[in-house]
Formats: structure tokens, C-alpha cells, sequence
């Protein structure tokens, strides 16, 4: 049965595969269940129910991905927009947050009919090759990043904007550890090697102490709980106010759906690309389905309560991992669900556990590299400035944003510009705008 909805054969994967890499994708990205409450609760949103929202929201959305596209590809309320949506939306432009939450569906719906009507599939069609390699490892960058620095590895500096951090602190020390060690089993092929990083880095918190003298692992307050009640955010988005004051809310919608299309397009052209997916040409197959999945998924998520749910760039953990097809997405779903009930346990996982796993996964995305004619120097110019905007804006969209301007006026200044599609330069010319007026 599952061969037959899944296709693991043709590609090349079996169910114990899929498994492992469903559970990895779950381990990476497991965090937003703490994370995303604790920065939407900053709008009054009730905590409680922003846990089961945010679960719940990833499971299903999930889900639909699998069943539409058969993609390891795993769905989650977005970090960075859902920043976005407390300390821009509702605490900055003092919208409250049931408006919030109508912004984010209207967000959806202009999302839906673009990829509906095949807008966005040409948006990335348009797209060249080398760029959508560049996407792949300026992702890769951006994951290893945000890794060393939620493992205070990396840590801010006025004088030089990043430095090393303080290694007379066991967290730092633990997640060079951390990285080690999940190298060694990756490089000796050990199924699972990212999950059992977490698992051990967890399990060794408990023992070191960091500079606030706790232990760098809690101990969890119980194992299992109930959900909490979803009550307090059910479908209460107020879909009314965005009219009443449009001329406020629309260049809010604007942000969060430019946000979310470009880092959903990276996202997807990144992991799938890291799976073998696209076709000889660079292009994604079920693209307009896995659109669709991504839009339906704003919708469904301000319903439930929650912030831009969107495709998770730590799929690509699960993909290392041998993930191929829908069935790792299905898996990861099924973790969703059960961490409903394993909440206090989940809560636990320091960040110091994790950030090894976003360094490992960084290095495999990077490994795309490879494949890039840096010789040309038509090439080379927009694929590093892509890379390296990525982590240095902290933004997938930025980034892909800077390097398609570089690549679009490069081409029109060198006599290539007939190599440039139309909508390319039209992609360009809003760019452009946006890096000017945003």
C-alpha cells in the first residue's frame, strides 16, 4: 500500500528510510513548538492554545503537501514571519491580533490565486538555473548560521557586527561537540545520525551548567499533558477590520505575502533540489500543486490562530537523512500530532541540541556548490552575492531579492540581455523596489 501511494521504489528509498527521515525533519525543526507561542503570546495571544494551534496547523498542512505532491517537504508557522506578525503588525502598527490574523488569511488568498492561476509557477521558471543553485547554497549558508548563533558559537559585536563566542561556556563548547560528532556518524552512515546528535546533546545538558548556573537541560515538569484548549483562537481573525482600515493593512499584507512567497520558493527549490526532484532542466514537477498546498496553508493557519504557516527549510535535514517521498512528510506530521501530548518533553530540547543538527544540514545544502561554473563570471557574480546576502540579511527573501537585481543587470549591461526572460525583468524591477522602499 504504501508502495503504491508513494512510489518508494522509483525513488530509490524504503519505508525504514522514510521514517528515519521523517523523525529527523521532526527533531530539526521541533523547536517552533516553543518558540512560536513564546513570540506570538508577546501579542496577547493566550500561550496555551498558540501550542496546540502551532502543532496542529504543522500536522495538517503537512499532510496536504504529502498527499498533493508526494514531497518530503514538512509545513510549519514561518520563523521571521511570525516576528513579523507580533512586533510588526500588532505591536508596531497596533493592530490587534484577531485583525493580524485576518491579515494573514487575505495574505493566503492573494497567495492561493497566484499560484492557482500559474503566476507564481512562472515566477520561478523564470528563474535561471544558477541561481536556483545559489538559492540552494545561500540556504545552506543561512542554516549553518542561525545554528552557530543559537548555539552562541556566533554572537553579536558592535565593533566587527559578529565574533566568536565565549568557549569558557559549556554551550558553545557542547555545540562544536555537537557538530563533531554528527559529522563522525554522518560520515560513517549511521541511520539517524542527526536525531541521535539531539538526543545525546540533550541528555548531556542535563549535567553542564551555563552562565546563569542552571543546567543547560531542564528537567521536564512531566511527560505527558493534554493538549491545551484551541478555544481561545479558533477561527477568531476578524476579517472585517482590514477593510475598515485598508489603507494600513494593505502594505502589511503586501510584506507578509512578499515574505512568504520568496522564502516558500527557496525553500522549495533548496530542499527538493537537494533531493533529486527537479527535472533535467531546473524545474520543480507538481510545482502548481505544491503552491497550492503552501497557500492553502496561510488560510488554514489563521483559522486555527496561528501566524504564515509555510514549507520548513529543515525539511532539508530529513531529505540528509534519506527522506524522498510524501511518506517522510506523513511521518513528521505523525510527530506533530503525538507532540501534542509530549509537550513538556518536547519544551526541554535546549537550542544548544539543535544548532549542531542546522550546522550538519548546512553543509550537505552547501555541497550544491559543486555544481556551479564559478569560472563564469556572468555565473559567479549573482550566485555568491545570492549566497552571501542570505545570511548576512538574516532573509532568504533578501537575499534571492539582491542576487536576481545583480543577475537581471548584469545580463542588460554585457550585451545578454535577450538571455533575460520578460518576467524576469519585471521580477527585477520589483526587487528592486522593494530593497528601495521596504
Amino acid at each position: 500500500m504504501l508502495e503504491r501511494w508513494f512510489q518508494l521504489a522509483a525513488h530509490g528509498t524504503n519505508v525504514r528510510r522514510e521514517i528515519v527521515g521523517g523523525l529527523t525533519t521532526f527533531a530539526a525543526m521541533a523547536y517552533i513548538l516553543a518558540v512560536n507561542p513564546g513570540i506570538l503570546s508577546e501579542a496577547g495571544i493566550d500561550k496555551g492554545a498558540l501550542i496546540t494551534a502551532t502543532a496542529l496547523a504543522s500536522a495538517i498542512m503537512t499532510v496536504v503537501m504529502a498527499l498533493a505532491t508526494n514531497y518530503p517537504i514538512a509545513l510549519a508557522p514561518g520563523m521571521g514571519l511570525n516576528a513579523f506578525f507580533t512586533f510588526g503588525i500588532c505591536l508596531g502598527a497596533k493592530i490587534p491580533w484577531p485583525a493580524a490574523l485576518g491579515i494573514v488569511f487575505y495574505s493566503g488568498v492573494v497567495f492561493f490565486v497566484l499560484s492557482v492561476t500559474g503566476i507564481r509557477r512562472k515566477i520561478i521558471s523564470a528563474i535561471p538555473h544558477e541561481l536556483k543553485l545559489a538559492i540552494t547554497c545561500g540556504i545552506g549558508l543561512f542554516i549553518a548560521f542561525i545554528g552557530l548563533k543559537n548555539g552562541g558559537v556566533i554572537v553579536a559585536s558592535p565593533p566587527t557586527l559578529v565574533s566568536l563566542g565565549n568557549f569558557r561556556e559549556a554551550g558553545p563548547l557542547m555545540v562544536l561537540f555537537g557538530i563533531v560528532l554528527a559529522a563522525v556518524l554522518v560520515w560513517r552512515k549511521v541511520p539517524g545520525a542527526i536525531v541521535i546528535t539531539v538526543i545525546a546533546l540533550t541528555g548531556i545538558g542535563f549535567l553542564l551548567r551555563g552562565p546563569d548556573g542552571k543546567a543547560l537541560t531542564s528537567v521536564p515538569t512531566a511527560v505527558v499533558s493534554m493538549p491545551a484548549s484551541l478555544a481561545p483562537t479558533f477561527l477568531k481573525l476578524d476579517l472585517g477590520y482590514f477593510w475598515q482600515h485598508w489603507k494600513e493593512c494593505l502594505p502589511l499584507m503586501l510584506a507578509l505575502l512578499f515574505v512568504d512567497l520568496f522564502d516558500n520558493m527557496g525553500t522549495l527549490i533548496g530542499v527538493c533540489q537537494r533531493a533529486g526532484l527537479l527535472d533535467a532542466d531546473g524545474n520543480l514537477p507538481k510545482i502548481g500543486r505544491a503552491l497550492t498546498a503552501d497557500a492553502t496553508a496561510a488560510m488554514v493557519g489563521s483559522t486555527l490562530g496561528t501566524s504564515t504557516v509555510t514549507s520548513y527549510i529543515e525539511s532539508a535535514a530529513g531529505v540528509e537523512a534519506g527522506g524522498r517521498t510524501g511518506l517522510t512528510a506523513i511521518t513528521t506530521a505523525f510527530c506533530f500530532l503525538g507532540a501534542l501530548f509530549l509537550t513538556p518533553l518536547i519544551a526541554v530540547i535546549p537550542s544548544v541540541a539543535t544548532a549542531p543538527a542546522l550546522v550538519i544540514v548546512g553543509v550537505f545544502m552547501m555541497q550544491s556548490v559543486a555544481e556551479l561554473d564559478l569560472r563564469d563570471f556572468s555565473k559567479a557574480v549573482p550566485a555568491v552575492i545570492t549566497m552571501l546576502a542570505m545570511p548576512l540579511t538574516f532573509s532568504i527573501a533578501e537575499g534571492i531579492a539582491l542576487g536576481f537585481v545583480v543577475y537581471v543587470s548584469f545580463n542588460l549591461l554585457t550585451g545578454r540581455a535577450r538571455q533575460v526572460t520578460p518576467l524576469a525583468y519585471v521580477l527585477a524591477a520589483l526587487f528592486l523596489a522593494h530593497l528601495i522602499f521596504r
